[in-house]
Parts: structure tokens; C-alpha cells; sequence
């Protein structure tokens, strides 16, 4: 595998085309939810269970805050954990890249924690900023915390304070524990994420949101998640063609990618907004 491709961390997108990513629901600037919190799997996994496909933005607020449907001990925590999974996933129907989340989730919700891992990266810098040296370590081998905190100090511009540069540090190390890419406690080891039809798709998408297309769709930072090689996801995309989840087309190098049976007219439009 070449080096990583992350287009929106080096500042090489327009104002432009930052708008546009924004719309669609991916977040920019210097915060993010894991200075407090890290993905939360098994918390947004109850919230979708337990919530119809509509539920609006103030329902998810009321189902946590006034129902405590995620049982948490204290009204201010219920509160915390209602921001900071807001931040992370938007919890908002009208959020392109929630709902399409959500639906993937459904759809398998044994994917989910790889599912929350990409959308977090769409939607949280911090976490993005720690993406690099985890999924370049390979599998068996000891992740390097101090590798990850350089990555997050630099990318941070060194506006994280040294117990805050910490804390977004052990949040963001559990959250790649969930997800599939780490294991272990103190020592944190690289072991290989389980992708599936449903998460390649979704990783596709937001690769093609963020303006990919091509051989690069199979090679951005989202894509990258599914610890595969490209033939290996095109394998799983030939098998989401057939569940109708994209419309994939492959002859010899040539191959076609299409999302247009789960977009709407607007996010056609906008994922075709170039720079």
C-alpha cells in the first residue's frame, strides 16, 4: 500500500468545496467530541435500535435527557452524552451522511462499530489527526502513543494543552479499540477491522462525497479503514452491486462506481460541486 490519502487534512480543498463537505455533514477546525468522549458504539447502537428512522434531532435530545434511554446516572451526563454524540454522528435525519449511517447500521449492525469509525473520521478532526500513524502501523504490531500524540499536537497546532493532548489521546485509542483496528489495554496492538458490502459502500460514499472517484475511491482515508487491498473491495463491492446498495461495473482496469439508487437529488448535486 502507498501512503495515505488525506486531501481534506492538508488544507488542499477550496472554501468552496469545504461549504459543500459541510452540508453533506463532514465537520472542519480544531475541535472535536474526543476531548470528552470517544465513538460511543455501544451507545449510538442503542439510540438507532431504539429510535425510528424520523426521529428528529430535540427526540434523540428527549429519548436520552428526559427518558434516559441509554442509562446513564446523572442529568448532566445524559446531557454530555446528547452533545457529544450529536457532534460525532449529528443524530439529524437531514444530515446526508447520519442518515446514511443510520441506514447502514440497520442494515447490519454487526458493522456498525467500523460504520462509526468512518463517519467519526468525516465528522471529528481530532480523531482524524490520529488516523494516519494507527492505520500505517501494521497488523501485529505496537501502536506508537507517542507517534499519535505528535500527529494530534501537530495538527492541533499545538492549541491542545499537555492534559488535553492526553485525554483526546486515550479517547481516541479506545475509539480505534472498538472499532476493530487496536487491541489490548496499555499496549495498544494493530490487528486488522472486519469490512463487509455494507461498510465498503459506505466508505465509498464519503470518498465520493469528498470528490474521489476512480481507482481513488478505493484508496482514500475512509477506504483505508477496511484494512483490504483495492481488489479485495472491489470483491465486496460487486457483492453490495448485487444487494443494490451501488451500482459497481468492472471490465478489466476499467470499472464504473454509482450511488445514485440511495441519493437524493441534492446530494447528487453536490458531490458532483468540484474545487
Amino acid at each position: 500500500m502507498g501512503a495515505l490519502h488525506f486531501p481534506y487534512l492538508a488544507g488542499e480543498i477550496s472554501a468552496k468545496k469545504e461549504f459543500v463537505l459541510s452540508e453533506l455533514g463532514f465537520r472542519f477546525g480544531d475541535k472535536g467530541a474526543h476531548t470528552s468522549r470517544t465513538i460511543m458504539t455501544a451507545e449510538i447502537g442503542q439510540l438507532i435500535e431504539a429510535c425510528p428512522e424520523d426521529t428528529q434531532k430535540r427526540e434523540y435530545a428527549n429519548a436520552i435527557e428526559d427518558g434516559n434511554i441509554l442509562g446513564k446516572s446523572t442529568a448532566s451526563t445524559r446531557h454530555l452524552t446528547f452533545q457529544r454524540l450529536s457532534e460525532i454522528y449529528g443524530l439529524d435525519p437531514s444530515i446526508s451522511i447520519f442518515r446514511h449511517f443510520r441506514a447502514f447500521w440497520k442494515l447490519e449492525n454487526k458493522a456498525g462499530p467500523i460504520l462509526a469509525v468512518i463517519i467519526a473520521l468525516a465528522r471529528d478532526p481530532l480523531l482524524r489527526a490520529t488516523a494516519r500513524p494507527v492505520l500505517e502501523t501494521h497488523t501485529g504490531q505496537d501502536v506508537s502513543k507517542q507517534d499519535v500524540k505528535n500527529s494530534l499536537d501537530k495538527d492541533s497546532r499545538d492549541r491542545l494543552n499537555p492534559d488535553s493532548l492526553d485525554k483526546v489521546l486515550r479517547n481516541a485509542l479506545s475509539s480505534w479499540t472498538q472499532s476493530g483496528h487496536l487491541t489490548g489495554r496499555s499496549r495498544k496492538i494493530r490487528t486488522r477491522s472486519r469490512a463487509s458490502p455494507v461498510s465498503t459502500v459506505f466508505a465509498l460514499l464519503l470518498g465520493y462525497f469528498l470528490g474521489l472517484r476512480g481507482p481513488s475511491l478505493f484508496d482514500s482515508l475512509f477506504a483505508r479503514t477496511l484494512d483490504l487491498p483495492a481488489s479485495e473491495l472491489m470483491r465486496l463491492a460487486v457483492e453490495a452491486n448485487g444487494m443494490g446498495l451501488v451500482f459497481f461495473k468492472q471490465l478489466g482496469g476499467i470499472f464504473e462506481v454509482s450511488f445514485d439508487g440511495i441519493l437524493t437529488s441534492r446530494e447528487k448535486e453536490l458531490a458532483d460541486v468540484s474545487d
